[in-house]
């Protein structure tokens, strides 16, 4: 196939939606700008239990290599379920409702608060190119309730989605919490947005006796040509009525080191959000992506009750087949002993109570 200027455009596209490659169109974006830490050289954010992105050459390797193996996924897919949420969720259930990709909707004590939320058709910067949706939301963005809270867990196309943010802010004006950098990313964009930028350990009032706390993980961040890592990322712990809740929106595993320190600085966690997709080649996205197997580990590593999957069978960043997610999932509980009910994988529109 001969590469035009088109699928130039569209590799790099998914590529900064799956792994934050630089977008060449992308030139001079305003980045954060705060005091040295740990994780912060002055210029950069980093993890210093993470691994480097990949570089450029080992993403046209992986793009463009005679041995890759990319699954075909069916143009589109029906939803089984559609959620239409109530207006409010009072008391100490806590409701959550599976949109797609990383995306859900949890309601509790009268708030309600979204994660990483793309009601896009694609998860790219540009419209014509780059990765795209595969099913319509689990819920539609009218039949939303007034949204309180908005976390958004890093900069990455698929989770910071500028023109659904927008839209968000313009209908409810939710508060947007998010890591350091990524704030300033969405006010450059659309300054009506209420981003309020946070470190690894902040804890956050929310209201109504709920809170998040912005914890490490491993991977990091990108949207243009000059801010690799400028921006930081980062999990959430949630405390609810039910339980404390570990939100997972984007993670590799390495040797555990993260969920490890989740329970022992958080625990005991009711619920754990986990990513089962967006994990082939293993070579290019084991450091940033966990695959099924990861996922089981890192759930025995956290310590949590019970677990849900999510960032899979949404947008294809990588080249898994569209089920191959959950079917290994089912696979990687089996083996480990795990039963299949503590980890379940909904589809969109599917709603889980606690």
């Amino acid at each position: 196939m001969p590469i035009t200027r088109r699928h130039i455009f569209g590799v790099l596209a998914g590529a900064a939606a799956a792994v934050g490659v630089p977008s060449i169109w992308i030139s001079n974006m305003k980045t954060y700008d705060g005091p040295v830490s740990d994780h912060f050289d002055g210029t950069r954010f980093f993890d210093p239990d993470g691994a480097p992105p990949k570089s450029l050459a080992e993403v046209l390797r992986w793009q463009f290599g005679t041995d890759r193996k990319r699954a075909s996924w069916p143009d589109w897919v029906a939803n089984a379920h559609s959620d239409t949420p109530p207006a409010r969720v009072s008391g100490d259930k806590v409701r959550l409702s599976f949109v797609g990709h990383v995306t859900w909707l949890i309601q509790t004590r009268d708030l309600n608060i979204l994660i990483d939320p793309v009601w896009s058709m694609r998860a790219s910067p540009i419209a014509f190119a780059g990765p795209k949706r595969h099913n319509d939301p689990g819920i539609a963005f009218d039949a939303l309730p007034k949204i309180d809270v908005v976390l958004v867990s890093h900069g990455h196309y698929d989770h910071l989605d500028i023109a659904t943010l927008s839209k968000l802010t313009e209908k409810f004006s939710p508060r947007v919490i998010t890591p350091l950098g990524n704030d300033v990313t969405m006010r450059d964009t659309d300054a009506a947005i209420k981003a309020e930028g946070f470190d690894w350990q902040d804890r956050v009032e929310l209201g109504n006796g709920i809170a998040v706390t912005l914890v490490p993980t491993r991977h990091w961040s990108a949207r243009g040509l000059f801010d690799r890592n400028k921006a930081l990322w980062a999990s959430f712990v949630l405390e609810t009525p039910a339980g404390k809740l570990y939100i997972v929106c984007d993670s590799g595993y390495g040797e555990g080191t993260h969920f490890r320190r989740v329970a022992e600085t958080h625990g005991p966690l009711r619920l754990a959000i986990l990513p089962i997709g967006a994990y082939e080649p293993r070579w290019f996205m084991k450091d940033q992506h966990m695959n099924p197997s990861d996922a089981v580990k890192a759930l025995a590593d956290c310590g949590a009750e019970q677990a849900l999957a999510h960032h899979h069978g949404t947008f294809q960043l990588t080249d898994e087949a569209i089920d191959a997610p959950v079917n290994a999932l089912a696979d990687a509980l089996k083996e480990a002993k795990v039963p299949p009910e503590r980890f379940a994988a909904l589809k969109p529109g599917q709603v889980c109570e606690i």
